[in-house]
């Protein structure tokens, strides 16, 4: 048996024989005559001149073995609908939707934007753009129209696939006015809107000339034939975009090759999925661990994949467990926002379902606490296994590996560096930090197949952002502090930079304060992460208004405090939306004039503010106070 060190270690001194094995889980139309291009540090090519293609090892290689097997079940309760495809079914769906796409002018190499559900439609418009090589880019159904039209203009998608609306908790989520302001304000205007018309918003608006139904277009092509374009390893699969610590969010460039080859291979050695079983990953597709958990990774591997529209609480705190009943699920994977959700719950919810088929819990998305930790494996008996990630990477950076190596699972870690990222814990001066000792959590390059390739349209950009940590030696920062223990466990302890995670999703605290800033009564903000019980953390803001007439009284305040609620609703979708908004007369600032963010986030979270000597006016700090403390009165 080999051990996790073992693995890793092979995969890091000798990385063209460890990915040339690891790469015959994919099947290549053309074999590569190179495992790994790294003549131009930092950016890797991986497996160079090989030909192959997502959709079809996703989807054809296993619809040719094993046509009736289940692939893709399809789950609403919100709709009350459940449908399962078979891989022969899956690849007739896709096929359509791939040749309704060439009707509408798309080909390799285009971009399509998709706006969309958790619905079965959304899943063939990826895997559709991945067979005819178009580069398909998701952006979560809960932005609003202007982070929208940020990502419209720098895609500029010929093609965007949108529905209706989507359903949260019983309630109605229109997609259509949204899409259409955002398309409004972009200057990159696409030239035809696909609809899914899920018949829930019934009056939505159609756009003569440029709106396309896709029901009417699928009934032409039932019988079409679209057959696979092979990509070489590097050409892009999709563009997934991030908020950073800038307004513009970066689109994460990935590969098609590398992308194959990690997500297969995580499948086995980390996730332990077989061909035949069911995996059930509860997030969205506008997230990566939608892209790589719900679409790619599962099916690749012959798996079954579970796409849920709904709450864990709908119709009661057990669907989940019923639905792994129903489906013989063998690996689920969630956050850890909504295990603390379902604690709140009795757990019998848990216990009335039978879970002998699940093997493996995965928990990622933020740092998951050791009460929820424990708490959920007491209550499974079952491995509960925290993994560590981000966009950019694509698949898990730590993780226990039990297709490897059954280790202990030690409650508040993601355990160990996964093979493939050379990955350590730095001190600012760019020397390794010993066991237990608090660093940058870094990676030495290449980036492992299946990470980010480059930013879209910006490789410069690239490098500055992700590589520019240290002058000696180039190390791609993941802007996360973290610790490792004298038995190589690690642990997350949050941000270097100004990039909240909200219930898993990632934003940038710049683009909060930018949408406030966007009302006409406020003159200046900060926008700060402050520890929250059930979503990791939350934004709270402290503005400064122009006229101290618009906050005179306790009413006015708490309009204006909506108002800008609203504001930040209609910019960047309700996820962003700050917990409180504190009206104060003067930020904390150094003499220098920068804003002392970690001074906010400490007395946020009541914690002691640290060394204040270079502030420029101490009596910020006792306004801060006295907001936060009239706000809990």
């Amino acid at each position: 048996m080999t051990t996790i060190q073992e693995f890793h270690k092979k995969s890091i001194d000798n990385p063209d024989a460890f990915w040339g094995e690891e790469a015959k889980l994919v099947d290549w139309h053309k074999p590569f005559s190179q495992v790994l291009d790294f003549s131009r540090p930092p950016f890797a090519k991986w497996f160079v001149g090989g030909e192959t293609n997502l959709c079809y090892n996703a989807v054809d290689r296993h619809a040719e073995k094993r046509p009736n097997d289940r692939a893709l079940v399809f789950i609403s309760t919100e709709t009350d609908q459940e449908v399962v495809y078979t891989f022969a079914e899956l690849k007739a769906e896709v096929v359509r939707m791939a040749a309704i796409m060439q009707n509408l002018g798309v080909s390799k190499g285009d971009r399509v934007l998709l706006y969309m559900p958790m619905v079965a439609e959304a899943a063939f418009a990826m895997l559709a753009c991945a067979r005819i090589g178009a580069i398909h880019s998701v952006v979560f159904g809960g932005f609003a129209s202007g982070s929208l039209a940020t990502r419209i203009d720098d895609a500029e998608p010929v093609l965007i696939v949108s529905s209706d609306a989507g359903m949260r908790g019983g309630k109605a989520v229109p997609y259509k006015g949204l899409l259409d302001e955002a398309i409004s304000l972009a200057e990159k205007k696409p030239a035809k809107v696909l609809m899914v018309d899920r018949g829930i918003d019934k009056g939505f608006n159609k756009v003569a000339g440029r709106d396309v139904d896709y029901a009417s277009e699928r009934a032409k092509v039932m019988d079409a034939d679209v057959p696979v374009t092979w990509l070489e390893s590097s050409d892009p699969s999709y563009i997934l975009y991030t908020s950073g610590t800038t307004g513009k969010p970066k689109g994460v460039q990935r590969d098609t090759g590398g992308y194959a080859v990690a997500l297969t291979s995580s499948i086995k050695h980390i996730f332990c999925g077989e061909a035949g079983e069911t995996f059930f990953a509860t997030s969205d597709i506008g997230w990566v661990v939608g892209h790589s958990y719900i679409v790619y990774g599962p099916l690749l591997a012959g798996m079954a994949t579970i796409m849920y529209e709904g709450t864990p609480l709908r119709p009661d705190p057990g669907i989940w467990w019923q639905i792994v009943e129903k489906y013989k699920v063998s690996v689920m994977f969630s956050a850890p926002t909504a295990a603390r959700v379902l604690k709140k719950h009795d757990t019998e919810y848990m216990h009335k379902y039978d879970l002998s088929s699940l093997r493996h819990l995965f928990l990622a998305g933020e740092p998951l606490d050791q009460p929820t930790h424990e708490w959920l494996m007491g209550e499974l008996g079952l491995p509960v296994i925290d993994n560590y990630w981000q966009t950019e990477t694509g698949w898990p950076m730590l993780s226990a590996m039990p297709g490897v190596e059954k280790t202990e699972i030690r409650f508040g870690t993601p355990s160990f560096p996964v093979y493939g990222y050379n990955l350590k814990i730095f001190r600012e001066d760019g020397t390794v930090c010993d066991p237990d000792e608090k660093g940058i959590v870094g990676i030495l390059p290449p980036l492992p197949p299946g990470c980010l390739s480059t930013v879209w349209g910006d490789d410069d950009r690239f490098v500055s952002t992700y590589f520019t940590l240290f002058n000696e030696p180039q190390v791609y920062s993941s802007f996360d502090w973290g610790i490792a223990d004298k038995d190589g466990y690690h642990y997350i302890l949050g941000r270097t930079d100004d990039v909240i995670n909200v219930a898993g999703h990632r934003l940038g605290t710049r683009e909060i304060e930018e949408a406030i800033q966007g009302h006409a009564a406020i003159a200046e903000v900060a926008v700060v992460g402050v520890a929250d019980k059930l979503k990791g953390q939350m934004p709270m803001a402290f503005a400064v208004v122009k006229n101290a007439d618009s906050i005179a009284t306790p009413e006015l305040a708490a309009a204006l405090e909506k108002e800008v609620m609203k504001k930040v609703d209609s910019s960047l979708g309700a996820i962003a939306r700050p917990s409180h908004v504190h009206f104060i007369s003067v930020l904390p600032k150094t003499r220098s004039g920068k804003l002392l963010r970690r001074t906010i986030q400490a007395l946020a979270e009541g914690r002691d503010p640290g060394d204040l000597t270079t502030i420029e006016d101490p009596k910020a700090l006792e306004q801060l106070q006295k907001a936060l403390s009239a706000a809990q009165g």
